[in-house]
Formats: structure tokens, sequence, C-alpha cells
């Protein structure tokens, strides 16, 4: 396959992937030459003769792989944003052997007798401090991965790594078709009383497209409560679509959730811990499971009492006589919000129309902050017919590649992610190509996309993640952008989340989509007091999953955690964060976070949204309060900090740009849990 378009480089501007030319029947040969040319690159690398180096073993080891690279990038988002039977199972196929692949490498024990080497004598080296740190995190990575252990564990560990992938695979290819099969489809728009009329036409049009011509179809995101929920007037409708969210995977993935977390703990065991928790937060700045139980111990009390308040005020507003339901909260927390601060959520989405919140708002606040400007990019095409291209410029010099891919559709998994399909690195030469990847209802050909606030948040929220990968300047790929431990690589997204609300960011795109009429200025204080009434619901909420990966995962290699819904049931009870009217924000057979992956995903590391949050919360704080400009401070955390990706601590980089440790005050008084109550 002499035109396979992976084999070489891409010719498009920023190496962008020839998404046009890529068919299914390419990624197998390429995955595979892939791994291929890797090892021959490091069997070059282990079998010459001369003595270890810095530039002969560890960086040829960074410009090993480049194909396998190539393709995996594009493989991996497809299979997440576009997939189809075929790609599962190529997917199924691949993983196992893809973990096979990168354990040949991690265990090579010629290859990491140079880098020990190395890393023994790395004080006379004179390496410059970037260098030196990927020499330190190669050795610690091999390490952690088993390069230490006799030749019958590594066959165990390789055994284990093929298992858990598969496994992953597995759960989401069954996650993804009973999310399918779970859409509530409904036949009567009274049903629907409620929604607004553009949701009700985009539900029509969902169920056109589903094959359901003249029913109404709503489509499930990956979470529990879904959105749709706040707004349905009609109760039993409302059961019906939360039972069906939270259902998902009892049948399919409850044997597997298990499965996968018991070889997690066997696998944990032979590499010396007592728990897969124990080994993932050693490489994660927590540095220890105490940490984060000490975190989570300190939030959970108040945010159960700010729950609880909460409740009150909501039974309150259901009248007596009727029980508060799970289905009922998100529809009476509207009203309370309504009668209490004048805030219709429904009324709002038209003053966010999707085309204005992206130019006038997302990057309007990139130029405010960071000085870049977008240009869309007509002549370049995505991966499917809804990705946009942006070009990105740092004033006037090219920095970039922005991908948009904003709406639902069949093959597209839930949630919303960024993917970088191209890592910027001086070492190779290459600049940035990053995408976002959303979950947002399309509206019938001709409508305008409304978003809800919750919506625009996300939108913020993983353009954040898109900055940290466009504004990376470093030399080493392992380093680019988002490459950095996993419990901060939220913050820089969740700081990124500040400009939505920013008074100049928004009343520049805030602005009736149909009359241009500015959200009135005194509606934003009484948005951000109805936010905090909910803040009890939505802490409980994540740390309700937060809680449930970390049982899991703290599982010795010989506990039995039983059926998985009692032990569900057991691990929110024994923390003290089962509220029964709150469901956690993923339960354990749909939390793909967790489970679909086994490398490079959340295990054992769900708690890094609100770690990261601690760092989030300070620096919005900074922003504020350091009497500098937005745009002054913006390059101030731009070059101390996003530039570095991950070729600096990330904590050293927090206290060089702000100046002091960070303070968990903030984020208590964001979150409403300094007094216990709402």
């Amino acid at each position: 396959m002499s035109e396979n378009p992976f084999f070489s480089r891409s010719t498009l501007p920023y190496e962008l992937p020839p998404f046009a030319e890529v068919r299914v029947a390419h990624y197998a040969p390429a995955l595979d030459r892939g791994m291929a040319e890797q090892l021959a690159e490091i069997a070059a690398i282990t079998g010459g003769d001369q003595p270890p180096g810095f530039e002969n073993t560890v960086v040829a080891l960074e410009r090993s792989g480049a194909l396998l690279h190539r393709v995996e990038s594009v493989f991996h988002n497809q299979v997440a944003a576009d997939t189809s039977p075929e790609l599962d199972a190529l997917n199924a196929e691949y993983s196992p052997k893809l973990a096979a692949h990168r354990d040949a490498i991690q265990l090579d024990s010629a290859l990491f007798a140079r880098i020990d080497a190395l890393y023994a004598g790395r004080d006379q080296l004179g390496l410059d401090p970037e260098s030196l740190r990927l020499l330190e995190r190669y050795h610690t990575d091999f390490v952690r991965s088993g390069a230490l252990l006799g030749p019958a564990e590594q066959e165990r560990l390789r055994a284990l790594n093929a298992e858990l992938a598969r496994l992953g695979a597995v759960f989401q290819q069954n996650l993804a078709a009973d999310t399918r099969a779970a859409a509530l489809v409904l036949d009567d728009p009274e049903e629907l009383a409620g929604l607004s009329p553009d949701a009700i036409a985009a539900a029509a049009a969902n169920g056109t497209a589903r094959g359901h011509d003249g029913r109404y179809v709503l489509s499930l995101k990956l979470f529990s409560n879904q959105s749709e929920l706040a707004w349905l007037d009609n109760r039993a409708v409302r059961e019906r679509l939360l039972t069906a969210s939270l259902g998902r995977g009892l049948e399919s993935n409850r044997r597997l959730v298990a499965r996968i977390a018991g070889l997690r703990a066997e696998r944990a065991a032979l590499l010396g811990h007592r728990s897969h928790a124990a080994h993932v937060v050693g490489g994660m700045t927590a540095g220890s499971t105490e940490a984060v139980e000490d975190l989570l111990a300190r939030l959970i009390p108040p945010a159960v009492a700010n729950a609880r308040a909460e409740a009150e005020a909501l039974r309150a507003e259901l009248g007596g006589g009727v029980r508060l339901e799970p289905w009922d909260w998100a529809y009476y927390a509207e009203r309370v919000r309504k009668s209490r601060y004048g805030i219709d959520a429904a009324a709002l989405r038209p003053y966010f129309e999707l085309e204005r919140v992206l130019g006038d708002g997302v990057f309007f606040a990139a130029g405010l902050v960071y000085g870049l400007r977008f240009g869309e990019r007509h002549d370049l095409v995505g991966y499917h017919p809804d990705v946009r291209v942006f070009e990105v410029f740092d004033a006037d010099r090219p920095l970039g590649l922005y991908l948009l891919d904003v709406h639902a559709r069949a093959g597209k998994r839930g949630g919303a992610w960024m993917a970088q399909l191209v890592d910027q690195c001086d070492l190779l030469g290459q600049r940035p190509v990053v995408v976002n990847n959303l979950n947002v209802a399309k509206p019938p050909a001709g409508e305008p996309t409304l978003l809800t606030f919750d919506e625009v948040r996300t939108l913020f929220h993983e353009f954040g993640h898109a900055l940290h990968g466009l504004l990376s300047e470093v030399r080493y790929p392992a380093f680019s952008g988002t490459k950095v431990p996993r419990d901060v690589v939220e913050y820089p997204s969740q700081v990124n989340e500040m400009w939505m609300v920013w008074p100049q960011v928004l009343a520049n795109y805030a602005r009736h989509h149909r009359t241009g009429e500015p959200l009135p200025v005194d509606r934003l204080d009484r948005l951000a007091a109805a936010g905090r009434f909910g803040e009890g619901f939505r802490t409980v909420e994540y740390l309700a999953a937060a809680v449930l990966d970390w049982k899991w995962h703290t599982l010795g290699a010989q506990d039995d955690p039983g059926d998985t819904e009692a032990f569900e049931a057991a691990a929110l009870e024994g923390a003290g964060i089962a509220v029964p009217e709150i469901p956690p924000r993923y339960r354990s057979t749909y939390f793909a976070h967790v489970f679909a992956h086994d490398v490079n995903e959340y295990s054992a590391g769900y708690y890094s949204y609100i770690w990261s949050e601690v760092l989030d919360a300070d620096t919005v704080e900074w922003f504020r309060e350091n009497g500098r400009t937005v745009r002054e401070s913006g390059e101030l955390f731009r070059r101390g900090l996003l530039a570095k990706g991950g070729g600096a601590d990330m904590m050293e980089s927090f206290r060089a740009v702000c100046g002091r440790e960070p303070r968990i005050e903030p984020l208590l008084a964001r979150r409403g849990l300094t007094r216990g109550g709402c």
C-alpha cells in the first residue's frame, strides 16, 4: 500500500493529517509498519558499539516511532469521534497489540541499561533543565513500567497489560452500544413539554437521523444526570430518561469493571504497590494516597451538608406529600433559581448562540488574554463534515491549527474532550494541531445552535486544554502541551472557564441571536448567585464519582469486590457521600474515564478535577488581584506555565507565576463549602 497516507509526513499546513485520503483500510498496515519501524529504531539504539549518550539514547528514543504516532493519534481520535463497527473491531484487535508494543520497549533490558547508566551519571552530563527532566522522566517511567522485574514477572506483566487493553476496548464498545440503545424514543411531542422549541426540533431531527421518522429521540450524554431533566415537565418522562441513563452497562459491563479493577490490583502488586491507586498516585503531584484521601475527607462533609440544605429548598418547591426523587432534582432546582434569583436558564439560551460564543467569546478571550487571533480555513478538511478547521496566529506569526467538532452523532462517544493530533516540539520541527470534541444536539438545517450555560462552560473548558497544546513551547515531544501529570492536566482548562463570565468577554458574546440585545448586566450577578445554589449538588455528584474510582482502585490484589452494585452502595455509604437523590456523575458501568482505557486516562485519578481546582481557584484570584492588566497577567501565565507543558514541574511553575503556595480557601468559597449551606 504505497499510497497509504500515513507512510510519510503530511504535506498539508502544520502537518494536518490528510483526512480526505484516510480510509479504514489504511489503519492496520500503518499501525503494523509503525510498530515494526519503532522496534527497528530501538534495536539501532541498543545494538551499536557506542557507549550510551544522551543524544544516541534519550534523544534517539524521542525521535523514534514517528509513523506510529501519526497513525495512532488519528486512529484513536476517530474511534472516539466517528467510529463504526469496522473501527471498533480494529480497536479491539489492536489495543492489546499496542500494549504489547509499549511493553516491548519499556521492558527492553538493553535499552533500560543505557538509560540507567545515563541516569546514574546525570549530574556529569551538563544537561539543560528540560533535557535533565527528560532523562529523569524516562528512567522513572521505565522503572514504574517494570524494567526492574525479573523475567517471569515481566512475562506476567505483559499478559496483564494486554488483557487490560483488550478489556478496556470491550468496555468502550459495550458502553457505546448501550448508550445508543438506551436513547429515549418518544411518540408524542407533548411528552417533551418544557423543552424549548429548538430543542424539540433537534429531538425530531435526531429521530429522523436514527431511523425513527415522526418520533422524537433524546440521545444520552455520557454523564448520569441528563441535561433535559431540568426542563421536562412530565415527571414520568424524566424518570424514564434518568433510569435509562443509570442503567447503562449494568448487564454488559458489571463483570468487566470488577475484572479490570482486579487485574490492575494484581499489576500494582507485581510492581511493588499495595494498590493500583498507590501505584498511580506515586507518579502524580499528589504523591501519596493519604494526600488524596485527606482532600476528599475534607470536602465531603460540607458538600453533603450543602446538598441537604439544597434538598430542603427543593422539597418546599415540590410541595407536601410528594417525595423528592433523583429525576426531580434538576427540574425543581431550576424553579428555585427562577423564584429566588429571577433566573430562567431556558430563557438564557437565545443569548448563547454557538457562532457568537465561539468567535466573540472563546476566541475573543484568547486574544484578550494571550494575544491570539483565529481564521477559519475552509480549504482544509477534518475527519467528518461537521469538523471545522481554524488557523491560529500569535499576533501575526502562524502558530498552529485548531479543529472543532461540536455536534453529537451516532458514532461519537459521549462527553467532551481535547486531543493532540500533532504535538508541538522543536526537536521534530512540529507545530501543534489540536481538536476539541463536544456533544451538543444538532439543530435542524438552517437553525442556529443555541447553547445552555453549562455547554458554554464546557466549550471554554475544553478550549483551555486546546490552549495548553497550542501555546506549548518545548523541545521534546514527551513534554508537549497537555503531557503533564494527570492530576494537574485539568488545571489550565479550569482556569480558562473564568473568561466565560469575565465582564468584558461576556458583554462581547452574550447577545440575543435574533435581536442582538445584550444579556442584561444585572443577570450576571443573579446568575452567579443561582449557580452557587447548585454547588452542593454538583460537588456531591462529582465527589461520589471520585470516590467510586478511588474505592475500586484501592482494592488489594486479594480483595474480592463482590457484586458491582453492592460495592458501589457500600463505597458511597462508607465515604459518607451517599445522598439518595444525587446519583454519582458516573456509575462504574459507564465510567469511561476510568474503565474504557488502561493508559493515560483517569483510573485512580478522577480526583484530579478537584485537585486541579485548588490551583485553578487560586489562580483566578491571582488574575483578579495582582495589579496587572489582563494581557500582562496572561503573558506571565502563558510563558511561565502553559508554554512549559510537562517540561517543568507544574507546582514549581505555579509558585513562580503566582508567587505563593496554592491555597484551598478560594476553592472552598467557590464551592460554597465554607459554611456547609446554600
